[in-house]
């Protein structure tokens, strides 16, 4: 009997019937830019052939576009909320077949088992889910989080058949001043793709960086800073998610002779985003209204992908190449009409066909363990008038470094909501250590309540904003009671709450209830005063301490800059 390789050429070589032919096609071929009338001829999981083919069975497309699915370059699927399950029936009816993952906000929780339960719970799924190994768990050794991954335990799950590379190095610091932890790391994904993560990385130390063998960067939120980047051969990847929109200030990057170098990426984007605007359908479209060309948009989150990380079967629809297709409406509106994976329809108008979609059953409760929380312990002893406060720049990761009078009474430092000066403070959840940061922070014009988070990158303490101690300590109370979640305290009454007891990341519900509870969590916020497009994003990057400039964790303030922990009152570098 002939073997399956067999019958694909002999398929191709028009010897045998093929499976399906796209009949009608209005075929993008992203490697040689043109679109050009076609039929599109598919053997099992593979395009064997374009052109005219007998086939078992024929779909009219009736002059409909057909591209390759869409490849998110780098994201974070716990940011969604949702299990990777949940996670694709969003995003695949989007037209997006493959994401590249870096798991390490579960990473930073659960370690090595987070990235195992990630891997399987994305087995079978109608999505390819390659995976990049965290490289920085924790992130610095200025926080606390659920788990520590050295270069030995990455080195087991290096030759998985779903581990890609190794995921973001956030810690440029150590990779430039030579850490060994870090370079071991480096080493151990050497001939494998690493990603990078190198915020105003500039001059000789970008180089020192780069001569490591990190080939992207996904962090520019300048011109200057991409061109410089680019030019010393990084791949620039493209962000646009909830909390973080690159693509206005970066796209004039990009032209005809260095699109290829240029990918698009979501990185950290919410559910109801997910659902209401798109994934990578919805960046393509905004960079096209931006005035790129569509066949450069659709190879800029395709085939650029493909090649930047050595995926050598996806990204063009050619024979060969597995059959990961989207179907267009046209050009201009861009609607997916459907999408085939692996040769099999798997989404149309906008919906998951529920065929496709295995059961999964992997749990990961229990993660949040936390000492009592009362008013008391979230008290700021004044030790000076002025005191650093974070300052968020809407639509970015990056904040501002301030130092202002505060208000001060009976010794204590306290919010002021007329200046818009919150409290800020960290919760310990890992192992009950009792140890909580305390701040201040500027952006978020919040006023009678607190909001607090256990998504709070990347150790994923709990993280509560609040013009009062009251709530802000119901607010972390009830995220510790949920076993992890967002919640809204106001009036000594908690008014919105939503739980993610999956460890304290993800929701153990689909993606709209999650999205519905996302929307009303945000308007019940704006009813509060609050000034942020997406205040819960905000709230979880303000303990990442890899981000310029002033951040706060579980351990106390962090300057990025000195990369250092500093005293909360006092000027910014003494």
């Amino acid at each position: 009997m002939p073997g399956e390789l067999e019958n694909k050429i002999k398929t191709a070589r028009g010897e045998g019937r093929a499976d399906l032919l796209l009949k009608n096609a209005n075929l993008i071929n992203v490697l040689s830019g043109e679109i050009y009338p076609a039929d599109v001829a598919i053997y099992g999981d593979t395009v064997v052939g374009i052109g005219h083919y007998e086939a078992e069975r024929e779909m009219n497309l009736g002059g409909k576009f057909v591209c390759p699915g869409f490849i998110d370059a780098h994201v974070h699927i716990e940011s969604s909320m949702v299990t990777p399950p949940e996670y694709a029936k969003a995003v695949v009816p989007r037209g997006t077949t493959s994401v590249i993952s870096d798991p390490h906000e579960i990473a930073n929780v659960m370690g090595v088992e987070g990235i195992t339960l990630m891997a399987e719970m994305a087995d079978g799924i109608p999505l390819n889910t390659y995976i990049m190994l965290p490289s920085c768990v924790p992130a610095t050794e200025m926080e606390t989080s659920g788990a520590r991954l050295e270069a030995r335990d990455l080195e087991g799950l290096r030759d998985k058949e779903w581990v890609l590379g190794l995921g973001e190095v956030m810690n440029f610091p150590g990779v430039i001043q030579c850490m060994p932890d870090m370079l071991r790391k480096i080493e151990m994904a050497r001939g494998k793709p690493i990603d990078g993560h190198c915020p105003d990385l500039r001059g000789k130390d970008l180089a020192a960086y780069i001569t490591a063998g990190i080939r992207s960067d996904h962090e520019c939120t300048s011109l200057e800073e991409a061109r410089e980047k680019l030019r010393n051969g990084m791949a620039i990847l493209i962000r646009e998610g909830s909390m973080a929109k690159n693509l206005e200030d970066l796209l004039p990057l990009v032209n005809s002779e260095n699109a290829r170098r240029c990918l698009f990426a979501s990185d950290d984007r919410h559910p109801d985003d997910l659902m209401e605007e798109g994934h990578l359908d919805f960046i393509r479209s905004k960079s096209i209204r931006l005035g790129l060309s569509p066949i450069t948009a659709i190879q800029m989150a395709t085939i650029n992908v493909a090649e930047a990380y050595g995926l050598r079967d996806v990204g063009a629809v050619v024979p060969g190449f597995r059959a990961d297709l989207v179907v267009l409406d046209d050009l201009g509106s861009f609607i997916v009409d459907r999408v085939f994976k692996d040769g099999r329809l798997v989404a149309r108008g906008g919906k998951m066909l529920p065929e496709t979609m295995p059961p999964k059953g992997v749990e990961m409760r229990n993660t949040v363990k936390v000492r009592s929380i009362s008013p008391e312990v979230i008290v700021i002893r004044a030790q000076g008038r002025l005191a650093k406060i974070i300052e968020i720049i809407p639509g970015q990761l990056v904040t501002k470094s301030v130092v202002e009078p505060v208000t001060i009474r009976d010794g204590k430092a306290k919010a002021d909501p007329e200046r818009d000066i919150l409290k800020v403070a960290v919760f310990e959840r890992h192992t009950a250590s009792g140890n909580i940061g305390l701040g201040f922070v500027r952006g978020f014009g919040l006023r009678g309540g607190a909001m607090g988070s256990s998504v709070a990158h990347d150790a994923h303490n709990i993280v509560v904003v609040g013009d009062n101690d009251m709530d802000m300590a119901i607010a972390a109370a009830q995220i510790a009671e949920m076993g992890g979640g967002l919640v809204i305290a106001r009036r000594g009454k908690i008014s919105g709450a939503l739980a993610l007891p999956f460890a304290g990341l993800m929701s153990d519900k689909g993606i709209e209830h999650v999205g519905r509870k996302l929307k009303l969590m945000r308007k019940m916020s704006r009813d509060m005063g609050c000034k942020l497009e997406d205040p819960f994003m905000a709230l979880a990057f303000l303990s990442l301490p890899v981000i310029p400039e002033l951040r706060i964790t579980d351990r106390g303030l962090v300057d990025v800059g000195q990369f250092r922990i500093v005293p909360l009152f006092g000027e910014l570098h003494p």
